[in-house]
């Protein structure tokens, strides 16, 4: 009798889709969760019930002039219902409510990687607050880690027409964030709440959507846009417009075959170009030279010149955001976006990818989620310019203006305007979602879905959205209050521009054979006597650093706080392109060796480091003869 109930419903469909548009089909799953597809009458849908098992087959036509067809049994439905499109006035835009969205592969395959996309079909639920949506386009995953690590996996879509979901603006490309190691999922909402309120430009919006993924729940997800140069989202023009990001995953280290990114010249940040595509070497030669620029202005703390290229202001916000949620990728770095008008000034934003600050204990990150253990730790310390209580030693591109006291002033001004509302407001407009979660069971549904505990040998914890997020409430307060300290006493600084080429002292030479059959696990050791570095700088050196052959600080990609690989060009890079490396913990000791592969016997390496004290230097030069 079901059956033949729909069918007569389905028969009548095409004679009332005119003043019905939409056609929706309702199961409720074992959770109780309402899980509605809604299909739109006016797109042409056809419906094949000559199926006896009692299989709907709906046809959804493409742009291409395809179709997209998706079975469903109607033992599985509840009911079918029709509607007609809300107008806007009618809807109630409670942006806070968990919405479903199904998601439609064809012939029901599994989302594999992050490089074959499926042809899919997405519905959403508007649930009376936002249209209804019933769309095709494609989807895979997305992610490093996050896709590498956890077993609720984050995905990207990109529909066949741009449309606009949840109220959320007209666009193709879409991100659906799995927030797994976040028990709050409210973590990258936070953070775009706080930089909204910054006046950071282009700040990603939020949504969340209870999914099904080819009939299955597979559990709370952030829907959100894609970071891009387009219409409603970063707008500027596509063909000269240019987005890069700061991201150690996307840059020459991790990814050297990509062809869209290079170390930078002066601090070697390692950048990506993410728009345009399809750049020459030429052109990024050129997008290098022309950032090189910003960075010289940087190192020698000329702020007049760095306020001619740089947005300041969202500079300062980046900064202050990576310290109060102790966001630590920015060691790294990663997802650090930047974006430059043709003849504009390097602005920063949109901001991405904040679960891994708010104290994230990294030493169980494969598997963990404990945060909020510590608000006390600094990443740039009390004197970030000399590292002063830092926990990290980040990059000097995000730390030199720091010894300017225009910027110091800036900056404390930026944080006097904004720490009221990085609590008050912010937090009061996140807790909206969560609390609109956990009263219509998202939370719930999703922890059975993905049961957050971990286990060792000698204990269990189970981590429970409700718990997590007092621990964040309070976190952020006393974060809030401690900065506030903090940044007050930050020293002043002063309004001298720094000399870019350091005085170079003295040079002194070693020469040290290395075992080839060795490798890289040899235990070499250089000795370096320290009384000829305190006497050549006039005092105990404040740092040691590589040095490529122009002259400038490398890259560090050693094991120790002091070193680097060195290629065959004597310039500091990647293991893998490495051929020597020096690495150590202590000022006046390294460790030394070669790598098995890259290393020939003969072959014969001059690597520079460089003792640092104030605005004086020592360069040590060492010659390695690989026997």
């Amino acid at each position: 009798m079901k059956n033949l109930t729909f069918s007569l419903m389905l028969m009548a469909a095409t004679q009332i889709a005119a003043a019905q548009e939409w056609m929706k089909m309702h199961h409720t799953d074992e959770n109780g969760l309402d899980c509605t597809i809604p299909v739109k009458m006016q797109q042409g849908v056809k419906t094949d019930m000559s199926d006896n098992e009692g299989l709907i087959t709906t046809e959804i036509p493409k742009e291409d002039g395809s179709t997209f067809s998706f079975p469903f049994y109607l033992d599985e439905l509840d009911s079918i219902s029709f509607a007609r499109s809300l107008s806007d006035t009618e809807k109630g835009h409670n942006k806070y409510r968990p919405f479903v969205m199904n998601i439609l592969t064809d012939d029901m395959q599994y989302i594999e990687d992050r490089d074959v996309w499926l042809n899919c079909l997405i519905t959403i639920d508007g649930k009376g607050e936002y249209s209804d949506f019933c769309g095709t386009g494609r989807i895979r995953g997305r992610g490093n880690s996050s896709w590498d690590w956890y077993d609720k996996k984050p995905y990207k879509f990109k529909l066949d027409s741009k449309s606009k979901l949840l109220g959320l603006e007209k666009a193709k490309n879409w991100n659906l964030l799995a927030n797994y190691r976040d028990v709050t999922d409210m973590m990258n909402t936070f953070a775009f709440e706080t930089a909204r309120s910054m006046g950071m430009p282009y700040t990603n919006h939020s949504r969340y959507v209870e999914v099904f993924l080819n009939h299955e729940y597979i559990g709370l997800y952030q829907l959100t846009e894609k970071i891009e140069i387009k219409t409603n989202r970063i707008e500027m023009d596509e063909a000269t417009g240019l987005l890069m990001s700061f991201d150690q995953d996307d840059g020459p280290d991790l990814s050297p075959d990509d062809g869209d990114n290079f170390w930078s010249q002066i601090f070697k940040l390692p950048v990506c170009i993410k728009s345009p595509e399809g750049y020459t070497k030429e052109q990024i030669d050129s997008v290098k030279a022309e950032f090189a620029v910003l960075e010289k202005a940087v190192k020698t703390r000329d702020i007049a010149k760095v306020e001619e290229l740089m947005d300041i202001p969202s500079f300062i916000s980046i900064l202050q955001m990576h310290e109060f949620l102790y966001n630590v990728e920015i060691d790294a770095p990663r997802s650090i976006y930047v974006h430059k008008a043709k003849d504009g000034k390097y602005t920063f934003g949109p901001v991405w990818d904040w679960d891994a600050g708010f104290d994230f204990d990294w030493s169980n990150m494969y598997e963990g989620h404990t945060f909020f253990s510590n608000y006390r730790e600094l990443i740039y310390g009390t004197d970030p310019v000399n590292y002063t209580n830092a926990e990290y030693r980040i990059n000097k591109f995000w730390l030199s203006l720091f010894g300017n006291a225009t910027f110091v002033k800036q900056y404390k001004e930026a944080w006097q305007q904004h720490t009221t509302a990085v609590v008050e407001q912010n937090w009061a407009e996140t807790k909206k979602y969560a609390d609109a979660l956990a009263k219509e069971g998202a939370y719930e549904r999703d922890t059975e879905r993905w049961p957050l505990v971990v286990s060792d040998w000698w204990s269990t914890t189970t981590f429970e959205p409700a718990t997590e997020l007092g621990k964040m409430e309070r976190w952020i307060k006393n974060r809030k209050n401690y900065l506030d300290g903090v940044i007050a006493a930050y020293p002043a600084g002063d309004n001298e521009i720094v000399p870019l080429e350091v005085n170079v002292v003295k040079t002194i030479q070693k020469s040290q054979a290395v075992s080839f059959s060795n490798g890289y696990t040899q235990s070499g050791k250089i000795t370096i006597t320290q009384n000829d570095i305190t006497t050549a700088l006039g005092g105990a050196p404040t740092s040691l650093v590589a040095l490529d052959t122009n002259g400038e600080e490398g890259n560090n990609t050693a094991n120790g706080e002091y070193g680097a690989w060195f290629d065959e060009d004597g310039n500091t890079n990647s293991w893998g392109k490495g051929h020597v490396y020096i690495e150590s913990d202590d000022l006046y000791s390294w460790n030394f060796g070669c790598h098995p592969q890259n290393c020939q016997t003969g072959d014969r390496h001059i690597v520079t480091m460089q003792y640092r004290r104030g605005n004086n230097a020592v360069n040590v030069e060492v010659t390695f003869y690989v026997n």
